[in-house]
């Protein structure tokens, strides 16, 4: 009976200490009552629409060669053209008898030539027989070359002469549309006088007007056009060129877009729209007091199943009252999430939260 009642006594002092072990261990956190905001992504650059003209890539104002009164104009503004069509022509009476002078000069060169050639052989053979002098044949020598020469003078002013014959004839430089007319039937005009504008419609171009604050869109986004005419329907286009210098007056830069393939129904003079997609980089605006540091970079708490989750942040910008942060390495901040609003010192990874309110994301409501 000695044995049970030892053990007995010997199990009383556990018995005593169980409950006080029992006593001191702490007990399970509660959930801390927080405030979030709900996440917004938001591209990085807003997209922008930007409305030009469609213009021809090359326009230029085409003149007669030649000077003379245009007796005849076979084109209206609008008119299609072809290369090598007749635009318009001169009267060429004074032209015609520019050639044949040209032609009477070059006859009377030849002439002078030949009658030289035969003195020079002449005086050759007389010096060889000693009967004239070495100053005499190099006399005879130097003529017959300046008649040969005057020959070749006179065949060029005979070409000249011809081609501002057939200048009097004003011929498309290549396929276009006529766009404007700057001379009438009758007039005299100069040589080099604008007497049409002709504009190229192989390439044809949107311009538009590009606010300063846009530009850097231009080279990092890609751009679709849509025109008025059609509206849902947009085409791809390319930058080709920005404008060095702002306009003085607007304070814009024209940029030209080219349309790589240009539909059938396009035509000069419509209104487009360029699209210009916003940065692929995303950001989210959120209360400045969401911004936490623990000494790694900048951070925010995610709730997620009711526990804060630190989330690496890079701060893109900051105003008195919200920040605008990006996720940084391979961190996710997605469109929905919900982030701690106010007091995130207070927290530590994998901390349970209990949510209280839900406030505006970018304001301290």
């Amino acid at each position: 009976m000695r044995r049970p009642l030892f053990a007995a006594l010997a199990l009383l002092p556990l018995a005593a200490c169980k409950p006080e072990a029992e006593a001191s261990a702490p007990p399970p956190e509660p959930p801390r009552p927080v405030q979030v905001a709900v996440v917004a992504m938001q591209p990085l650059e807003p997209a922008r629409s930007l409305t030009g003209t469609l213009r021809p890539r090359r326009e230029a104002d085409i003149a007669f060669r030649a000077t003379g009164r245009m007796t005849e104009r076979r084109i209206e503004v609008g008119q299609q053209v072809r290369k090598g069509d007749l635009l318009a022509r001169l009267d060429p009476a004074d032209l015609v008898l520019a050639a044949r002078q040209a032609e009477a000069q070059l006859a009377s060169a030849q002439a002078t030539a030949r009658n030289a050639a035969a003195e020079a052989g002449r005086s050759r053979t007389l010096l060889a027989a000693g009967h004239v002098a070495a100053a005499f044949d190099d006399q005879r020598q130097a003529t017959a070359r300046a008649a040969a020469e005057a020959v070749t003078s006179a065949q060029a002013g005979l070409e000249l002469a011809r081609n501002r014959l057939s200048y009097a004839e004003l011929r498309a430089p290549a396929d276009g549309v006529v766009t404007a007319l700057l001379a009438e039937t009758g007039q005299v005009v100069s040589e080099g006088t604008p007497v049409l504008r002709l504009a190229e419609t192989a390439e044809r171009e949107l311009v538009v007007p590009v606010p300063e604050s846009a530009l850097p869109l231009l080279n990092e986004s890609r751009a679709t056009a849509e025109f008025w005419s059609r509206p849902g329907e947009r085409l791809p286009v390319t930058l080709r060129e920005v404008a060095p210098q702002a306009e003085t007056n607007l304070r814009t830069y024209q940029a030209r877009f080219t349309l790589p393939q240009p539909p059938d129904w396009l035509a000069l003079g419509m209104t487009g729209t360029i699209h210009l997609a916003g940065k692929a980089t995303e950001a989210a605006t959120l209360p400045l007091s969401a911004l936490h540091d623990r000494g790694e970079g900048p951070i925010v708490w995610r709730v997620t199943n009711n526990r804060a989750e630190a989330v690496p942040v890079q701060v893109l910008g900051a105003s008195e009252t919200t920040v605008r942060l990006a996720p940084r390495g391979n961190a996710a901040l997605n469109t929905g999430d919900r982030i701690v609003a106010l007091g995130p010192q207070l927290l530590d990874p994998g901390h349970p939260v209990r949510i209280i309110e839900t406030r505006l994301a970018a304001t301290l409501r």
